[in-house]
């Protein structure tokens, strides 16, 4: 469907895509995916808390990271997103993130396998706590993944460029596009897609730009294929 329609032959699935992480399964779908003249650029996880207070609690999420870094490397995608999450009522820690985290990006550098790091929830995937714990790893296998419009979450335009911009500093392979947010709460906020390849530009990006229509506004054909369109032209 990518191909035929879209024209687009790389693919950005999420882990629960998957039917199976068996290795028939996984060498299956591997084959599919490149006889549909396709190929993985990315595999999207689901969060773990990095910066848990408990070592032990922090051991289990890196060994949730490595067992799909695993996953990513049979079905031959280069890199990962792992999202960030903590439990209710508390605040990440960016030293205890940066010392998990810098065990699961040496895994990675391993499998060659990128880590991507998200500014999607607010609090533990906060776009500046992110750079922060991306200082501190300073590891080229743990990156920055820009979303256009997550961090309009409670701010305004002013701060989603700023914290966009933070973000393309540290990327590499993996950009999310959207030109809407719709939060749980039912505000919207509109992104302007010229000023945020702008700075995709301005921070010499050469990654991928993942396509994230919103289905709530139409068919998500229809809106995907705008999207790509208008993604072009302003790449172009």
């Amino acid at each position: 469907m990518d191909v035929k329609r879209f024209q687009v032959h790389s693919i950005n699935p999420l882990g629960d895509h998957l039917s199976s992480i068996e290795d028939d399964y996984l060498k299956a779908f591997r084959k599919a995916v490149e006889a549909a003249g396709s190929q993985l650029v990315d595999l999207g996880l689901s969060g773990r808390d990095f910066s848990h207070p408990n070592k032990a609690n922090r051991d289990e999420a890196v060994a949730y990271g490595r067992k799909w870094i695993d996953i990513a490397a049979r079905i031959g995608s280069p890199s990962v997103r792992q999202h960030l999450k903590t439990s209710p009522g508390s605040r990440p820690s960016a030293e205890n993130a940066a010392e998990s985290l810098s065990r699961l990006a040496e895994y990675g550098s391993r499998r060659n396998v990128v880590v991507n790091l998200e500014n999607d929830s607010p609090g533990a995937e906060d776009p500046f706590f992110i750079t922060e714990v991306l200082g501190k790893v300073n590891n080229p296998y743990l990156r920055a993944l820009p979303d256009f419009g997550n961090s309009f979450r409670g701010h305004d335009a002013g701060y989603n460029r700023k914290a966009v911009d933070a973000m393309f500093k540290y990327a590499y392979n993996m950009c999310h596009v959207k030109d809407v947010l719709r939060t749980k709460d039912g505000e919207v906020y509109r992104v302007d897609l010229a000023e945020m390849f702008a700075v995709a530009r301005a921070n010499s990006y050469r990654g991928y730009f993942s396509m994230e229509f919103d289905t709530a506004a139409g068919d998500p054909f229809e809106g995907t294929e705008r999207l790509v369109r208008e993604s072009l032209q302003y790449l172009s």
